[in-house]
C-alpha cells in the first residue's frame, strides 16, 4: 500500500497566505522586541549607553602653604610638567614648508626640542626611538617651558602635570617646616617630617571630581552632554609662630657659636613668655627641604623636641621654686655650702670648683650655682614634693608643641629613685628634658607662675581668608605670683657681677637667667659628653621673651656661663629690637647673696 504524500502548495494563493503569515509573525516578534526596548527597558538601556560615554576625573587641589607669623611663605606648591614621548606616533612626524621637508621622525623632533629642554639632540633623539607609547624625556619642567614645547605641535610629545613643593628660604626653619617624600602605602608625595607631616590633613584639602560625556570616537567632550562637578576644597595654610627674621638671625648666630666653641651641635629656642608662641626654634645643621638627601638623616628633624639631655643647673630653679612655694625657705634663708657635702644616706656631692665653706643665702646658692647648697635646699622637701614640682613644670611629658617625634623626656616616679638620684634631681641630674621643655620652665616663671603650652603653630588660614587659631591647653598655675616674682629677682642676681651668667647682660635691659653644665650620654653610651647651657628672660622687669641656648660638647670651655651666655646676649638683643620691646626703666632691688 502506497504512503500518502503531503499536499503541495500548488495553489499560489495558499502559498502567498503562508508567506504572509510567516512575515506577520516575524513582524510581531520585532514589534514586541521594539516595544520591550523602547518602552519597558528604554531607561535601562539608555543608562547603560550613557554610562559607557561618561568619564569621571579627579580634580586635584594644590597643597596649601606654610607661612611664618607675618605671612612670609616658607613652603608652597607650584605646577610643573614631566614631558614624555609616544615613540609610535613620533615615528610618523613630518614638518614641511612650501613642500620642503624641514624635519621628520625622532631625529627631527629632537633637533627642535633640544634647545628648549637644554638636552643634547642626539641623547634626546635616542629616547624617542622604539615602540613604547610613553617614555619620559624630561621632568620638572616649568609651565613656561611646556608652553614653548606645546607651541611646536609635535605629535607624540605629551605632558604629565605634577605638583612640586618649593621652599623659597632654603634651610631656614627646615627643622620645623619639614619636607616631602614618597610614602609606600599611598600614592604621591606626603609630608615626612616637621609641620609638613604633623599637619598633613589640613594642608592637603579634599580633591573634587568632574564627570563629563564624551563621544565614541576620539574621546572628546560633548559640549551639550552631561557634565557634573564636585568642587575641590582647598587645604588650609598653616601659619607658624616663627618670625622669619629672628629665625634667620639665630641660625646664623648658632653657626658662629659652633665655630667659636667647637661644639658638635647647638639648639636655640626663643619663646614669647606672654603667649607661649615660639618665635625661633633652631637646630644647627638644619635640613634644606629642597634637597633633604644632602643632610645626614640624624639632622633632618627637630632635635630641639626629640633629643633629651640632663638639664643640669638650669633645673635648680625648680628646687628653689618648690622651697619658696612650700614655705620652707625664703630668698634670704641662710646656708653654709661646703665644697663637698654628704647626705644622711651617705651620698656625697660636690661643687664644680674647690672652695672654702661659703655662707650663702638661698639667692646666693642659685647665683653661685652651688650643688652642695642646692642639695641642702632639697633636704627641706620630701621626695614626693621634689617630684611634684618637676612634674608641674612639665618634665616627663610632651609639650605638644606642634611637631611629631617629640620626646616626653625622662622623669621616673619618686618611688623609683635610688639613694643618689633623689638628691641629684634637685640640681638637674637624674632627669632628662628637651630644649623646649627646659625653656618652658623659665617661661612659666616669667609669666607669673602660669605655664602656657608652647607652640610653633599659630593657626590655620582658610581659602576665604578666615583665620582659625590652633587649640592649645588651658593655662595652668604652677607656683604663686609671689613665688614667681621672688624667683625673677633671684635669677637677676645670676647675671650680676659675681654671678655665673654675667656675660648674658644686655645694655639697657634687665636680664634674669641661669647657667647650666651637665654630663650627657655620648656615642659610646657613657656619660662622656657635656651640655653647656644658658636660659634667660628679658626684660626681667616686664618679661617678654625667654631664650635658651644649649651647646653640645663645646671644646673651648664646658661652662654655660662662658659659652652659651654670650650667644643668649646676641640673640635676645636682636629679638627684643625686632619686637620693638622698650628698654628697662627701673633698677633691680636685689636680694643679698651672702650672709655674716
Amino acid at each position: 500500500m502506497a504512503t500518502p504524500r503531503a499536499p503541495r502548495l500548488a495553489d499560489p494563493r495558499l502559498r502567498q497566505r503562508v508567506i504572509s503569515l510567516v512575515l506577520l509573525a516575524v513582524l510581531l516578534v520585532f514589534a514586541g522586541r521594539l516595544v520591550l526596548i523602547q518602552g519597558v527597558r528604554s531607561s535601562v538601556l539608555s543608562s547603560e549607553a550613557l554610562s559607557q560615554r561618561l568619564v569621571t576625573q579627579e580634580v586635584s587641589v594644590p597643597r596649601a602653604d606654610i607661612v611664618d607669623r607675618n605671612g612670609t611663605v616658607l613652603a608652597t606648591s607650584v605646577q610643573r610638567y614631566n614631558v614624555g614621548v609616544n615613540q609610535v606616533k613620533i615615528a610618523d612626524f613630518v614638518r614641511t614648508e612650501d613642500g620642503v621637508v624641514l624635519a621628520e621622525g625622532p631625529a627631527g623632533a629632537a633637533e627642535i626640542l633640544a634647545p628648549i629642554l637644554g638636552i643634547d639632540a642626539a641623547e634626546l633623539g635616542a629616547k624617542m626611538v622604539g615602540d613604547s607609547t610613553f617614555v619620559y624625556l624630561a621632568k620638572d619642567i616649568t609651565p613656561e617651558t611646556w608652553d614653548l614645547i606645546a607651541a611646536e605641535k609635535i605629535p607624540g610629545i605629551e605632558p604629565e602635570a605634577v605638583e612640586k613643593r618649593l621652599y623659597p628660604n632654603g634651610n631656614l626653619a627646615g627643622n620645623v617646616v619639614g619636607f616631602m617624600g614618597g610614602k609606600e602605602d599611598a600614592p604621591g608625595v606626603w609630608g615626612l617630617t616637621g609641620v609638613e607631616a604633623a599637619y598633613e590633613e589640613q594642608l592637603l584639602g579634599t580633591p573634587g571630581t568632574m564627570t563629563y560625556e564624551r563621544d565614541g570616537s576620539g574621546g572628546y567632550l560633548i559640549p551639550t552632554g552631561v557634565r557634573e562637578e564636585t568642587a575641590a576644597v582647598p587645604g588650609d595654610d598653616v601659619v607658624l609662630t616663627l618670625d622669619r627674621d629672628i629665625q634667620f638671625y639665630v641660625q646664623g648666630r648658632v653657626e658662629e657659636a659652633l665655630a667659636q666653641t667647637g661644639a658638635s651641635h647647638a639648639t636655640v629656642v626663643v619663646e614669647d613668655t606672654t603667649t607661649g608662641e615660639i618665635l625661633a626654634l633652631v637646630d644647627s645643621g638644619s635640613v634644606d627641604p629642597n634637597d633633604p638627601g644632602a643632610t645626614d638623616a640624624a639632622n633632618r628633624g627637630a632635635k630641639s623636641v626629640s633629643t633629651v639631655f640632663e638639664p643640669g643647673s638650669t633645673a635648680k630653679v625648680i628646687t628653689m621654686a618648690a622651697a619658696l612655694e612650700e614655705g620652707v625657705a625664703t630668698p634670704t634663708s641662710e646656708f653654709i655650702a661646703p665644697y663637698r657635702y654628704t647626705t644622711d644616706n651617705d651620698q656625697t656631692f660636690q661643687d664644680s670648683h674647690e672652695h672654702e665653706d661659703l655662707k650663702l643665702t638661698l639667692t646666693g646658692v642659685l647665683a653661685e650655682s652651688s650643688n652642695t647648697g642646692t642639695v641642702q635646699v632639697g633636704e627641706l622637701l620630701s621626695s614626693e614634693q621634689r617630684w611634684q614640682y618637676l612634674d608641674a613644670f612639665g618634665f616627663g611629658k610632651r609639650t605638644d608643641v606642634g611637631l611629631l617625634a617629640e620626646s616626653p623626656g625622662i622623669l621616673h616616679d619618686a618611688e623609683d629613685w635610688d639613694g643618689r638620684t633623689k638628691w641629684a634631681v634637685t640640681y638637674g641630674q637624674g632627669v632628662s628634658v628637651t630644649a623646649v621643655q627646659a625653656t618652658q620652665v623659665f617661661a612659666t616663671i616669667a609669666n607669673g607662675g602660669v605655664r602656657l603650652q608652647p607652640t610653633v603653630v599659630k593657626g590655620f588660614r582658610k581659602d576665604d581668608g578666615t583665620f582659625v587659631e590652633r587649640e592649645v591647653d588651658e593655662p595652668e598655675r604652677v607656683v604663686s605670683e609671689k613665688t614667681a616674682t621672688q624667683l625673677m629677682t633671684m635669677l637677676e642676681d645670676v647675671t650680676q657681677e659675681g654671678g655665673t651668667g654675667v656675660l648674658a647682660k644686655i645694655d639697657g635691659y634687665r636680664v634674669a637667667g641661669k647657667t647650666g653644665t651637665a654630663q650627657a650620654t655620648g656615642p659610646d653610651g657613657k656619660l662622656s659628653s657635656i651640655v653647656a647651657s644658658f636660659i634667660g628672660i628679658a626684660p626681667a622687669d616686664d618679661p617678654r621673651i625667654v631664650v635658651s641656648v644649649i651647646l653640645y660638647d663645646p671644646q673651648t670651655e664646658i661652662w654655660g656661663g662662658t659659652t652659651a651666655a654670650p650667644v643668649f646676649k646676641d640673640v635676645a638683643t636682636f629679638a627684643l629690637q625686632s619686637l620693638r620691646v622698650p628698654p628697662s626703666t627701673t633698677e633691680p632691688t636685689l636680694y643679698p647673696t651672702t650672709w655674716e
